[in-house]
């Protein structure tokens, strides 16, 4: 996920577009696809290709319209600021509160997510023991401070990204012949949809969550020299991602029959075991845990600075930015509600380790998608479209609707469904109570403007000086 807590771009860190296309995708790439892909295998088969391709084109049309409208009206809050611009101050507050819902659940994916990684050298220690572990060291960090672990960020981005290609030249060398396996051996699927159409359905939820966090990526369209170029950068970022995706899944469909692939591990570090290069799938692993951490502190950071942010504007308790008045100073309350989402994660790994990681991503993904539905919902209020851009934002909430049914098709998704039901439900009863409260305090305000502008001022009052003394007039002075 992306960083939403930048300083404004200055003229000397202002980004060409295709520098903004490079940091997409080391910012979106994660546990999401390193771990999330084994579901859309799982689920659809090979046909988790072709929903990783169907995904990249729906996102592409959100961002698409998100850049338009930071291009045309930059605003601090992204999103936020435009749902409350074009619904009013409602769609501000919900949308500010499930998106800060959905970075809360991607937070217990990631972490999850680790504890799984790691599961791969200890499989006799509880998942819940390293979700803890990782969760005390991510908290510590924060504590700490974040200017060295943000130098580090862009060498774990790197680091992501270099995984991803030495993958590619291992699997590309494995099917050409040069490395040898004991196993059956390369070979091109066959039935591409195993599972019928409601797999493939199903699995389209985990193929957008893989494309998770281009809607934080929006507020950095305002670092570019040209923010015109904005819809190139995402054409480039998207096709960038795409690519890395099917070709990636692909080739590991290749090296191993889609059945081999279950929850436990990572697609791609199964898709190595078989080759004599006993090395490999553990420095896979190890690298993956490493970029792991660092999306999941992302996410923690993430998490904290939204509430905070929330509550300056007005749409959290202010309470959460206690302590933060003062420079330097931790916000504690934000940083213990965190800490509450990170024990929620410990819990559940705890009391469903088989299936937390399938029920925290399918709610995670879906609340982001609840956030991309709203996105193309206030571009038809905010942009004058033309026939193709209508087309385009109906295509898109089209999309976005059918994945979102998938979910309740299959026994693993359709959990994580409902868990982001409930999160829609308390956030819509407090919206409505938050109404009832701002209807009456507008209404205050406007009965006591009306009664000052009915009001008359003594001429007493009018004819002294703005320090409360008489005007006193001689010679056609102010004394």
């Amino acid at each position: 996920m992306v960083s939403q807590n930048k300083s404004p771009a200055t003229s000397e860190n202002k980004l060409k577009w295709w520098q903004l296309s490079l940091l997409g995708v080391a910012c979106t790439v994660g546990t999401g696809f390193f771990l999330g892909s084994h579901i859309a295998i799982q689920l659809g088969g090979p046909s988790a290709v072709i929903a990783y391709t169907l995904a990249a084109f729906g996102a592409y049309l959100v961002y698409d319209k998100l850049s338009q409208m930071t291009a045309e009206d930059p605003m601090e809050g992204s999103f936020r600021s435009y749902a409350k611009k074009a619904f009013g101050r409602w769609a501000g507050f919900s949308s500010g509160w499930v998106y800060w819902s959905s970075e809360l659940l991607i937070m217990g994916s990631q972490l999850t997510a680790l504890a799984l990684f790691s599961r791969f050298w200890f499989p006799q220690v509880p998942m819940w023991c390293f979700a803890a572990g990782y969760g005390i060291v991510g908290l510590i960090i924060i504590f700490i401070g974040t200017k060295g672990f943000e130098r580090m960020e862009s060498i774990f981005a790197v680091m992501k990204i270099a995984a991803i290609f030495m993958f590619l030249v291992i699997a590309i060398l494995a099917i050409a012949g040069v490395l040898r396996t004991d196993a059956h051996g390369p070979s091109i699927p066959r039935d591409w949809f195993p599972n019928g159409i409601l797999g493939f359905w199903a699995g389209l939820i985990f193929a957008f969550y893989g494309y998770g966090g281009l809607e934080a990526l929006g507020l950095m369209t305002m670092r570019l020299k040209d923010p015109k170029e904005s819809p190139k950068s995402g054409k480039v970022m998207l096709l960038l991602l795409m690519f890395i995706y099917v070709i990636s899944i692909g080739l590991a469909l290749i090296l191993e029959p889609w059945q081999s692939y279950t929850v436990r591990e990572s697609p791609f570090v199964v898709a190595l075991v078989d080759y004599r290069l006993s090395f490999v799938p553990h420095l896979f692993n190890a690298v993956l845990i490493i970029a792991g951490f660092s999306t999941m502190t992302a996410s923690l950071f993430a998490v904290t600075t939204m509430i905070v942010t929330l509550a300056r504007d007005g749409d959290a308790p202010r309470f959460f930015i206690k302590g933060k008045k003062e420079e330097g100073k931790k916000p504690l309350p934000a940083i213990g509600l965190t800490t509450v989402g990170l024990l929620a994660s410990v819990v559940f790994a705890l009391l469903m380790p088989r299936s937390v990681y399938e029920y925290i991503t399918t709610a995670a993904g879906i609340m982001l998608l609840y956030n991309w539905m709203f996105i193309l919902l206030m571009s038809g209020k905010l942009l004058k479209l033309t026939g193709w851009g209508k087309a385009k934002r109906y295509i898109g909430m089209s999309l976005i609707s059918l994945t979102l049914v998938g979910t309740l098709f299959h026994k693993i998704s359709r959990p994580g469904f409902f868990i982001s039901l409930g999160f829609i439900v308390i956030i819509g009863c407090v919206t409505l109570i938050m109404r009832h409260f701002w209807n009456k305090a507008d209404g205050a305000r406007k009965n006591s403007s009306d009664s000052r502008k009915g009001a008359k001022i003594p001429p007493s009052i009018s004819s002294r000086t703005k320090y409360g003394m008489p005007r006193i007039r001689s010679k056609g002075r102010i004394r």
